[in-house]
C-alpha cells in the first residue's frame, strides 16, 4: 500500500468503525450502537451468535478467530433485528444483506512508480459504472481506458460506488460508504481498474457523498439515533451530526471513509457531493478536517479534492504563496456551464433564468470563476458567492455536459440531441480551451444520442413516491402542465430507463460521430501542447470586457511575459472589437472575418507573449 494514515487532527490513527484483520489470524468486529443495550455478532455458518463486548461510549467489540476473510456476518440488535456493518467493505446480497469480511491488503498493486499527475495536467472525464460499458462493471470499464488516453483524457471521475439498494442507481443513495457496489463487482474489481487507470497514465478521483445517507437501508437510525441530528437541516432531512454530543465517531467514520478510498484503492482524489447542505458549527468544519487528514496522509503522491458547492464560497480554495491548495483543489463551476449552456440553447427555466442573454455572467465566469461573487440571486432570493479573483483559473472546473445537467432533465437529453453542431463546437471550444480545469461527461466526446436519465432501484415501499415524484418535479414548468405529458417522463424504477442511458460504443464509429470524436482529440491535442505548459504561470483571475450580446474577450496574465487571450462569439451575428490576435494562435473554432471581427458562434484562442 502507498503511504501511510498518519493523522495530525483529532480522527483516531486507526479506523474505529468496522473490521480489522489481525497478524495473529483474529478479526476485530466494532459498532459504534449507542442506542443499544447488547450486540450480538453472528457468522453466516456458526450456530450461536456471539456477545460483543461494551467497550464504553456506545462502542461494543469482539476479537475472535472464527472468522476470516470471505467470512459472511451481521450484528443481531437487542430489539431482534439483523444488520449489516455500517463500516462494510463489500456486501454480496445488496445492502440488506450479511456483510462480508475483506482483507484490503491481498491485492497485489502494479503502480508502485505511480506518484500522480499535477493539477494543471487535468483533463477529467465523468463516469457512470453502470452505463458507461454494456456489462456495466469496473472490470468492463478497464477496455475503455485506452481510447481514453487516446482521447486526452488524464483523470477518470467515478460518480459514487457507495452501496446502494437494488441494482442500479446514480450512487447518491448509497447507504454503506465503505462498500463498493456488488452490481458493479467486488473491491478486488475496483483496484484493478485504479491499477489499468494508473497504467496509462489516468488519474481517478470518486464522487463520495458526505451530507445524507440514501432512504432505503440505512439502519443507523436504529441503533445509533446520535448519528444525524435534528438541530440541522438537509434537503434529505436531519443532517448529519458532526458537531453536537457524538459527533466524534461520526467524524472519524467519514474521514476514515475519505482516507479508505485514498491509501486502500489508491485513487488520486475525491469529489465531494453538495458539500452545501453539511453543516457543522464546532470550531474545526469537518471539511476542514477532512482536507488537512488527507493531505497528510499520503505526502508523496498528488492527491486532488474537488468541491461541489452551490454557495460559491471561495473560501474553501484558497491558495498558499507557492500557489498550492490550502484545502481543496478546485469547485465545479456551474456557472460556466449555465451561462454556455443558455447561449447556445435558450432554455431559461429555473435557474437559467439568471444567466440567458447576460453575457456579463458569461464573461465573468469565464475569467474571473464565479458569475456570482455576493450578489442577489434572483431565483434564489438571496445573496450568493463569495470573491474569486484572487484564485487562479484551475481553481474551478468548467464542463457543458455533466451528471446533473443531462440527468436532471425530464428525458435526460444531451445538448447534442438538438443544437446545431456550430452552436456546441463553440461552448465546448471554449471550456476545453479556457485555462480552468475541462470536465466531459461520458460519451461527450463522440456527440452520443445515449439519454442519461433519472434511474434507480428502490423496493416496493419507495418505488411509486419515487416515481410520481420525478414527474411532479416538472409539473411547474409550461411544457410539462398538461398530466399526459408528465406521464411520457420515463419511469426512473423502469429497467428499461436505466438501459436506454448505456452508452453505445458502436455509434462512435459512425462517420458523424466520429468526427466528433477526431475534434475532441485535435483541440485536447491543443491544449495539452500549448495551454497546459501556460497553466503554473497564470496566478490569479482574467479580466473580461462584453463586446456585444453573446461576444467577449478575456485575457489571463501568465507570469510577467504574456498573456492567453480568448475571444468569443456565441451569437447569430457578427461582432467586430475583438482584439487583434497578435501572437501565437492556439485555436480557432468558426470564423475570423476580418480584423477583430468574429463571425457567428466562433471562438479563437491565442497566446501574446510580451517584448523584452
Amino acid at each position: 500500500m502507498i503511504g501511510t494514515t498518519t493523522l495530525h487532527t483529532g480522527a483516531r490513527p486507526d479506523n474505529p468503525h468496522g473490521t480489522e484483520l489481525r497478524a495473529d489470524g483474529s478479526v476485530r468486529f466494532r459498532v459504534w450502537a449507542p442506542g443499544l443495550r447488547h450486540v450480538d455478532l453472528e457468522l453466516l455458518g456458526e450456530a450461536e451468535p456471539l456477545r460483543m463486548s461494551d467497550a464504553g461510549e456506545g462502542w461494543y467489540e469482539l476479537v475472535t478467530t472464527k472468522a476470516r476473510p470471505g467470512t459472511r456476518y451481521r450484528f443481531a440488535l437487542d430489539n431482534g433485528l439483523r444488520v449489516p456493518d455500517p463500516a462494510s467493505m463489500y456486501q454480496p446480497d445488496d445492502v440488506h444483506g450479511p456483510s462480508e469480511v475483506i482483507d484490503q491488503q491481498a491485492w497485489q498493486w502494479q503502480d508502485s512508480d505511480w506518484t500522480g499527475r499535477p493539477w494543471t495536467d487535468a483533463v477529467i472525464y465523468e463516469l457512470h459504472v453502470g452505463t458507461f460499458t454494456p456489462e456495466g462493471t469496473f472490470r468492463a470499464a478497464i477496455q475503455k481506458l485506452e481510447h481514453l488516453a487516446v482521447l486526452g483524457i488524464t483523470a477518470i471521475q467515478i460518480m459514487p460506488v457507495a452501496d446502494f439498494p437494488g441494482g442500479r442507481n446514480w450512487g447518491y443513495d448509497g447507504v454503506l460508504p465503505y462498500a463498493p457496489d456488488s452490481s458493479y463487482g467486488r473491491p478486488e474489481d475496483l483496484k484493478a481498474l485504479v491499477d489499468a487507470a494508473h497504467h496509462h497514465g489516468l488519474m481517478v478521483f470518486l464522487d463520495v457523498v458526505y451530507n445524507h445517507f440514501g432512504p432505503d437501508g440505512n439502519y443507523l437510525p436504529v441503533y445509533a439515533p446520535q448519528f444525524f441530528t435534528s438541530r440541522h437541516k438537509t434537503p434529505w432531512g436531519d443532517a448529519l451530526n458532526f458537531d453536537g454530543p457524538g459527533s466524534r465517531a461520526v467524524r472519524d467514520f467519514v474521514i476514515h471513509n475519505a482516507l479508505y478510498w485514498v491509501t486502500h484503492f489508491h485513487v488520486d482524489g475525491l469529489r465531494f457531493d453538495a458539500v452545501h447542505a453539511i453543516v457543522d458549527d464546532s470550531p474545526t468544519h469537518i471539511l476542514t478536517e477532512l482536507a488537512h487528514t488527507l493531505r497528510s496522509a499520503v505526502p508523496e503522491r498528488e492527491i486532488h479534492l474537488i468541491l461541489e458547492n452551490e454557495e460559491n464560497q471561495a473560501s474553501w480554495l484558497e491558495r498558499n504563496q507557492g500557489g498550492q491548495p490550502k484545502l481543496y483543489t478546485a469547485q465545479w463551476n456551474d456557472d460556466v456551464h449555465h451561462a454556455l449552456h443558455t447561449a447556445v440553447t435558450g432554455e431559461d427555466a429555473g435557474y437559467y433564468q439568471e444567466y440567458r442573454g447576460d453575457t456579463q455572467k458569461l464573461g465573468r465566469a469565464l475569467a474571473e470563476g464565479f458569475a456570482f461573487q455576493g450578489e442577489m440571486m434572483k431565483f434564489r432570493g438571496a445573496n450568493r458567492g463569495e470573491p474569486s479573483t484572487h484564485l487562479p483559473p484551475c481553481a474551478f472546473v468548467s464542463f457543458l455536459h455533466n451528471h446533473d445537467q443531462i440527468g436532471n432533465r425530464a428525458f435526460g437529453d444531451r445538448p447534442g440531441a438538438s443544437q446545431k453542431q456550430e452552436r456546441l463546437r463553440a461552448a465546448c471550444a471554449a471550456y476545453l480551451l479556457a485555462p480552468q480545469i475541462p470536465m466531459l461527461f461520458m460519451g461527450e466526446e463522440w456527440c452520443s444520442t445515449s439519454p442519461f436519465p433519472f434511474f434507480c432501484d428502490f423496493g416496493p415501499d419507495l418505488a411509486e413516491a419515487v416515481r410520481q415524484g420525478r414527474r411532479q418535479e416538472f409539473a411547474h414548468l409550461p411544457e410539462f402542465q398538461d398530466p399526459a405529458r408528465r406521464e411520457r417522463i420515463p419511469d426512473p424504477q423502469a429497467l428499461e430507463t436505466f438501459e436506454s442511458g448505456k452508452l453505445n460504443w458502436l455509434e462512435a464509429e459512425d462517420p458523424e460521430h466520429r468526427s466528433w470524436l477526431d475534434w475532441y482529440q485535435c483541440i485536447l491535442t491543443q491544449r495539452r501542447k500549448e495551454l497546459t505548459p501556460l497553466l503554473a504561470g497564470i496566478r490569479q483571475a482574467g479580466t473580461f470586457v462584453v463586446l456585444a450580446d453573446g461576444a467577449a474577450a478575456c485575457n489571463w496574465q501568465v507570469h510577467e511575459n504574456g498573456e492567453l487571450v480568448l475571444a468569443i462569439n456565441l451569437s447569430d451575428s457578427d461582432v467586430a472589437g475583438f482584439p487583434s490576435d497578435q501572437g501565437q494562435l492556439i485555436w480557432q473554432e468558426g470564423t475570423v472575418i476580418a480584423g477583430g471581427t468574429l463571425g457567428p458562434w466562433s471562438v479563437r484562442f491565442w497566446f501574446r507573449k510580451y517584448e523584452g
